[in-house]
């Protein structure tokens, strides 16, 4: 049997799932549906082969790193995109690194990492189904047997009307309710998004089908950067390629064509409403995670993400989440429209469809406690082994008190060791660094003060973590 690589895709921002997902921490980088997040549980559902190609964006490098070592699952490579351009262009940045380490004939098993499987022995069986097809040259997708008229989903349309393996007749996009209805009599299966075939036979549909887009994904790859098991694509060639999906470029068209269908309890959490189909309710139909009161309510999802304590009275069919920093709610038949609320809120300039009130960086996290004018008010927590640049600020001064754990602190030249209750000034302009020398996590509170307090005066003259002076990063 040909070898299989899995390829993760961990591109996106999930914003229906907002406020949880976040364009710094996205869904496939959340706990959205098990105590794992949705990309651990993605690698870990093919731990058993080969080492992953993992593609995500460079924002989210060190994120995506901690996470899949925290499962014990190490990537052979993770191709940070420069910038997003669809599910074509960063399939065809995998699979062009494997046709340039000789490689080309590997079957790729391409997945989104924010998808939800509970039968995993089904989705095992349909690629051992699969990969004899692909080894063959077709293109193979897996086609998701319906439960029910579903509008938020595309579908495919296979030719014939049964087998373990069908050639695909047409690709076809979310529709209405009433068309969903005539797809479900006419034998369409909801179309996952996932994808087994050679890096070889990808390639070739894609130079017929696309050929800019291979042409520019092949010098991208070319003249990338490999830093350590980071393969930095060359920005401006990747840029150039058109954002588009891989149904759309290279599926629709290309010849060979097949699809095996499933049911594998296969779900993309695309959105609160989908997530409450697929988690165990209560009596009254109701799935509460975190802290909350309900009374009288009924087929309600409500969920709180360390924000205010939810208490609800009498709600049918919505959608409460809470998180430190917002409150959304909304009816469960409106969970798609969510990403117009994102909108909305990006369109007043504000910080909360992209960021969360907690920022998490390589070293741990930070978040603020209040402001005013020329002071600031910050948490910040380092993991044990966690060491923060070296670095100045040119317009504030700061004051470090530790609440728990030990904090070993270079200010100019002392180097000194501080527990909790204990505090330290650091001038305005002094080169400083804070580390955790572990075991136990440190926690402490930043007070600064200056003329500036934005997160762009930072100098960094050293960092273990590769990152380039300057960058926007508070409290690092």
């Amino acid at each position: 049997m040909s070898e299989i690589v899995p390829v993760l895709l961990s591109g996106g921002s999930g914003t229906r799932l907002w406020p949880l997902s976040r364009a710094d921490v996205p869904k496939q980088l959340q706990a959205v549906a098990h105590e794992r997040t949705m990309l651990q549980a993605t690698a870990l559902r093919v731990a058993d082969g080969a080492a992953p190609i993992v593609v995500a964006g460079d924002a989210h490098r060190y994120l995506v790193s901690e996470q899949l070592l925290g499962v014990g699952v190490m990537p052979a490579v993770v191709i940070l995109e420069p910038e997003g351009r669809n599910t074509a262009p960063a399939i065809a940045l995998a699979a062009q690194h494997l046709a340039a380490a000789g490689r080309g004939a590997a079957l790729m098993l391409v997945m989104p990492s924010d998808h939800l499987i509970t039968d995993e022995a089904a989705f095992r069986a349909a690629i051992a189904t699969a990969a004899a097809a692909a080894a063959d040259g077709s293109l193979v997708t897996f086609g998701i047997t319906p439960t029910e008229a579903a509008t938020g989903y595309g579908y495919i349309r296979p030719v014939e009307a049964a087998g373990a393996v069908r050639r695909v007749a047409a690709f076809v996009e979310k529709p209405d309710a009433a068309t969903a209805e005539q797809y479900l009599a006419d034998g369409y299966l909801w179309n996952a998004g996932i994808f087994l075939f050679s890096a070889d036979a990808y390639l070739a549909a894609l130079d017929g089908a696309a050929p800019e887009i291979a042409a520019h994904v092949a010098r991208a790859v070319a003249a990338g950067v490999l830093d350590g098991r980071f393969l930095r694509p060359e920005a401006a060639a990747f840029a150039a390629c058109p954002s588009i999906s891989i149904d759309y470029a290279v599926m629709q068209t290309a010849p060979h064509v097949k699809v095996v269908p499933v049911d594998m309890g296969w779900s993309d959490v695309g959105s609160w409403d989908a997530l409450w189909r697929v988690t165990v309710p209560d009596a009254e139909g109701n799935v509460v995670r975190g802290a909350g009161t309900l009374i009288g309510c009924r087929d309600s999802l409500v969920r709180n993400e360390n924000g205010p304590f939810v208490a609800a009275l009498g709600l049918d069919d919505m959608i409460v989440v809470s998180t430190p920093d917002a409150v959304m709610i909304a009816p469960r038949n409106r969970a798609e429209d969510i990403k117009l609320l994102v909108d909305a809120i990006h369109a007043q300039g504000l910080d909360l469809a992209k960021a969360h009130a907690e920022v998490r960086r390589p070293w741990g996290s930070y978040r603020s406690l209040g402001a005013g004018e020329g002071w600031q008010l910050k948490h910040i927590a380092v993991k044990p082994g966690g060491r923060l640049s070296l670095q100045s600020h040119a317009k504030r001064a700061e004051t470090w008190v530790v609440a728990s754990g030990e904090a070993v602190v270079t200010v100019g030249d002392r180097v000194l060791t501080l527990n909790a209750g204990q505090s330290v000034h650091i001038p305005l302009g002094a080169k400083h660094r804070l580390e955790n020398p572990g075991p136990a996590p440190l926690e402490l509170i930043e007070v600064q003060q200056g003329s500036y307090l934005g997160e762009d005066d930072i100098v960094r003259f050293e960092d273990i973590y590769g990152r380039a002076p300057p960058l926007a990063d508070a409290a690092e």
